[in-house]
């Protein structure tokens, strides 16, 4: 049975579905104001490596990312820039699609947006305001009130009472509660605002979030993910929403990605240790990267820095170099490596352990292929099909080992889930996306043939 590290328990615990045999999974996405870092690529691939598990599993998984497009990092940059924030948050939206693009990072079935759910996020502020949850202070703010949520902090083993004893909290006259956090601020001079009950002004970073899951996912639903900062307050503020405006459970399952840290330090742009994705990718290949970002397991912390890179360099070679000179096609996945790979991916997503049954299998390949037995391609498509359940493994083995993995095959799965996105692009009129995924499937020899009953792919002869 699948287990899952619980950070609501604390614990690692059997993963039971709400309803048997699908999952609704909801991740926090990136605010777009800049580009995707490091760091960033750790939750995408983390997640995406989930999903595909999941998927391979059995489980229909409805996976769902949001965009936050609106917030005050964006509206200072957009001022700075002298450009509109949907100008800015465009430009920055694209670039992360291009960048997941090329860690080969899947589409989530839902991509929405922060400033496409005002309504439901208004909707939320009001029904807490009725439920006595939250006020409208005197500056056009309203506050949630932490104090009315008897459960507030449970996700991170917090007590309301101990951090008001430890914490130094600017007292803001407007609030009843140093702890209240905000769900509506009232418009400033000059920034992008929306009309409310309480006046012109944006919601709060929080009530974003509750809303967008209400209105993609329900209610309640299986998993809630997010990078390692996210925990407090922003996804405890989450539940206290969420909980108190539903009536209901929020989510069963809380799973948080480990930091990045660079040569041992934390990231920071104030210690010249910052690296935007797209730096990263112009140095190496974007598998190696996806290798060092997968052969960790999601939790543990990982430390970005050239020797780690190299290794994971030496580690696709040996992967490639086994599969090279053989004749590799679509294989059923069945056996005891199957079954070793599948066991260390249901605990707890524990890639480490499933990557080496990949190294014991391209040893094997490698036995066989020395006694010239026929079963090594064999056992070698298997590997690149273990291998493929984590995003690894989809190059030709003579472009990797050749240099060309930039240039690398496309898989079915990768190629299936385009045609998707490119199809959701087009139903919300959102034309340069799917331009966009038309262009990359052509520049990797796939023509696409669209009619009324849907779309069709071939790849060129």
């Amino acid at each position: 049975m699948l287990q899952l590290h619980n950070t609501l328990s604390n614990s690692k615990v059997p993963f039971i579905p709400i309803e048997p045999g699908k999952i609704r999974l909801y991740v926090c996405g990136m605010t777009v104001y800049d580009y995707c870092h490091i760091g960033h690529a750790r939750v995408m691939v983390s997640f995406d490596v989930i999903t595909r598990y999941l998927r391979h599993a059995g489980y229909q998984v409805e996976y769902v990312r949001n965009i936050t497009d609106v917030d005050d990092k964006i509206i200072k940059r957009a001022a700075q820039n002298g450009e509109t924030c949907d100008e800015l948050t465009n430009r920055f939206i694209t670039a992360m699609h291009e960048d997941e693009m090329a860690l080969s990072v899947l589409a989530p079935n839902q991509e929405p947006r922060a400033t496409a759910h005002m309504p439901a996020i208004i909707e939320m502020v009001q029904t807490l305001i009725d439920k006595g949850y939250a006020y409208a202070a005197s500056n056009g703010d309203v506050y949630y009130r932490v104090d009315q949520f008897e459960n507030y902090g449970a996700l991170t083993n917090r007590k309301l009472e101990d951090m008001r004893a430890g914490a130094r909290v600017e007292v803001n006259d407007v609030k009843e509660n140093p702890f209240d956090f905000v769900l509506w601020k009232a418009v400033k001079k000059d920034e992008v605002s929306w009309a409310s009950p309480w006046g012109e002004g944006r919601p709060g970073w929080h009530i974003e979030c509750s809303a967008m899951t209400k209105c993609c996912l329900g209610n309640h639903f299986d998993i809630h993910g997010g990078g390692p900062d996210l925990p407090f307050p922003h996804h405890e503020n989450e539940i206290a929403q969420s909980e108190a405006a539903n009536g209901e459970t929020f989510v069963n399952y809380w799973l948080h990605a480990g930091a990045v840290r660079v040569n041992k330090e934390k990231m920071s742009k104030s210690l010249g240790n910052f690296f935007t994705i797209r730096e990263v990718l112009a140095k190496y290949s974007a598998e190696i990267v996806r290798y060092l970002l997968t052969a960790s397991h999601y939790r543990s912390q990982i430390d970005y820095a050239e020797d780690a890179l190299v290794e994971a360099k030496s580690a696709l070679d040996r992967l490639y170099t086994a599969m090279d000179q053989l004749d590799l096609c679509d294989v059923a996945l069945d056996g005891p490596y199957l079954d070793r790979f599948n066991a260390a991916m249901d605990d707890d997503f524990n890639t480490r352990e499933a990557i080496s049954v990949l190294f014991e299998m391209a040893r094997e390949v490698n036995r066989l292929k020395r006694d010239s037995d026929p079963q090594a391609g064999v056992l070698a498509s298997q590997m690149r099909g273990l291998g493929n359940i984590l995003g690894l493994l989809a190059l030709s083995p003579s472009a990797y080992l050749k240099g060309e993995a930039g240039e690398g095959d496309l898989v079915d799965i990768d190629i299936d889930a385009l045609v998707a996105q490119r199809h959701q692009a087009k139903i919300d009129r959102d034309f340069a996306l799917s331009d966009q995924i038309r262009d990359q499937l052509k520049d990797a020899g796939v023509i696409l043939e669209d009619s009324k009953e849907g779309t069709i792919w071939k790849r060129e002869v």
